[in-house]
């Protein structure tokens, strides 16, 4: 049975209950991680510890004991059936408290579960989506669990057949997918939307600006309809090349800049684990 870190112990699946008063279930008053697994040995712990950690700030959370994190993720994954592949999911959210927007005087709630998940296939299919994010909102940039509009965008590249839908912010320009950074190649030169533009700041993005030289760009939403490559990242796709954007195929997928950009994220991730 699944071990689950729930407030500062293990409890099995069918007892880790989480208060109807808690705010991270009431309004979202949250933050996650996701962390990808491989043999039980999570990657780029310390990069997701630090952005939880913003995350939390930029909510008016307290800042969250790392080491109590690190502790707990070992925790369940000491304890847990040992799978090829998983998906460690962090939750911090506001604990229990009234009915409504105002937090309550408890603590906050620190949730940790561990499942396997199936790798990515080498290519997908994404669509563009009409509603918006925005780059001047509260939570830009910051990884909440208020997830309803992605659900529902989501929702709808499934319809079509994707696996993920693409957003542009609200001047037009490219922004991410639902869970996903997003990158083009433009006459062999590897770009990706800029934080300014509302993006989350990808953990697999920032390795991959680093690692492969990617440009931080102002991207129009038109450049999915000609950049010669498209690829997503995130923690468990790492780098997924992108086949076909709404009716528009890419059948060279992935091309060679993508191919590239995978081998070195590949190389480099294997030889350290938390970079």
């Amino acid at each position: 049975m699944a071990l689950i870190w729930l407030d500062g112990e293990l409890r099995d699946a069918d007892s880790a209950k989480v208060s109807v008063f808690d705010h991270g279930l009431t309004v979202g008053d949250g933050v996650f991680e996701t962390l990808k697994t491989e043999h039980g040995r999570p990657f780029a712990m310390s990069r997701h510890l630090d952005r939880l950690a913003a995350s939390a700030a930029g909510l008016g959370l307290p800042e969250p004991d790392r080491d109590e994190v690190r502790r707990a993720c070992r925790a369940v994954l000491d304890n847990s059936e040992p799978v090829p592949f998983g998906r460690l999911r962090i939750t911090y959210t506001g604990g229990t408290s009234p009915l409504g927007s105002d937090r309550g005087d408890a603590p906050p709630t620190l949730l940790i579960a561990h499942a396997e998940t199936a790798r990515r296939p080498a290519t997908t299919a994404v669509i563009t989506v009409p509603w918006t994010r925005n780059e001047r909102g509260a939570l830009a940039g910051l990884k909440s669990t208020s997830y309803a509009e992605n659900v529902i965008a989501l929702a709808r590249a499934h319809q079509q057949a994707a696996s993920e839908a693409l957003f542009a912010n609200t001047t037009g320009a490219l922004c991410e997918g639902t869970g996903t950074n997003v990158f083009v190649v433009l006459d062999g030169e590897l770009h990706t939307p800029p934080l300014a533009s509302g993006c989350l700041a990808g953990i697999t993005r920032a390795l991959v600006v680093e690692w492969a030289g990617a440009k931080e760009t102002e991207l129009p939403m038109d450049v999915l309809q000609r950049a010669d490559e498209i690829f997503l990242t995130s923690s468990t796709r790492d780098v997924q090349a992108v086949r076909r954007v709404d009716d528009r195929e890419l059948p060279g997928a992935p091309g060679p800049v993508t191919a590239e950009a995978l081998r070195v994220f590949q190389a480099r991730s294997a030889a350290d684990i938390d970079p």
